[in-house]
């Protein structure tokens, strides 16, 4: 394979169902661009048969890399393990259950040319792929942590993102890290725009996440950012001898 220009990263958790519709979506959106991409999924391992799926798909599809963990981590560690495997200078991070319609990738491309990392937005179509239940938890929980983290960012739960490699060159990694990757992007001095996507209806499978992976369990992660960004270090060169 040539080198590789773009990484979609993708996580799984019991999305055996998912699988096959995903990466015909994916083929079907990026090979008319022309642009070398690979698609790095990884596995936290799940109790369906997914780790099947993906073997049984990777050996008739060059373009698609799998990896497994040992014992389940987690969302965060997931994403983290995909970036740190993929080899494109640009990496887009996107779920497994096909909510994130591949078919946005080329305009959030687009809008990659004037930012260094593009976050999608589902302020305006998440009637149309979750029920109220999620809605209202979605909303409350981005309220609060943008009112607690000083951000602007409307949808900040939104993990369909895509973003030029450097933009992760020194970001620290944690748990519940994917919730708050625009504020930790900005925090190293990268522009973050927002771009409008679609809301599909899960595929296949039952959402892993409700009210309380939404808020409460994420919110000593949104303090501990908080805390960050007070304690962020700033100056500016006045003289030099170089």
């Amino acid at each position: 394979m040539s080198a590789v220009e773009f990484s979609l990263v993708i996580p799984c958790h019991n999305e055996e169902k998912n699988l096959q519709p995903l990466l015909s979506a994916i083929h079907a959106t990026l090979n008319p661009l022309a642009v070398e991409y690979e698609i790095v999924i990884t596995d936290d391992c799940s109790t369906d048969n997914s780790w099947s799926a993906l073997k049984h798909l990777a050996a008739s599809d060059p373009r698609l890399r799998i990896q497994r963990f040992k014992f389940n981590c987690g969302e965060s560690a997931a994403s983290w393990a995909g970036m740190r495997a993929s080899r494109g200078r640009y990496i887009a991070t996107l779920d497994a259950d096909l909510q994130n319609d591949p078919k946005d990738l080329p305009a959030m491309l687009e809008a990659l040319k004037n930012a260094d990392c593009v976050c999608g937005t589902r302020a305006a179509t998440r009637g149309k792929g979750d029920n109220w239940i999620r809605i209202a938890s979605s909303w409350i929980a981005n309220w609060v942590r943008n009112k607690l983290s000083g951000e602007n960012i409307t949808d900040a739960g939104c993990t369909y993102r895509v973003f030029k490699r450097e933009c992760i060159s020194h970001v620290k990694f944690f748990n519940g890290a994917h919730r708050f990757l625009p504020t930790l992007i900005k925090m190293e001095g990268f522009r973050v725009v927002e771009v409008p996507v679609s809301t599909n209806p899960r595929y296949s499978g039952t959402s892993h996440y409700g009210v309380w992976n939404r808020l409460f369990k994420s919110f000593r992660d949104l303090l501990a950012v908080r805390w960050m960004k007070s304690r962020r270090i700033r100056y500016e060169i006045a003289e030099s001898n170089d």
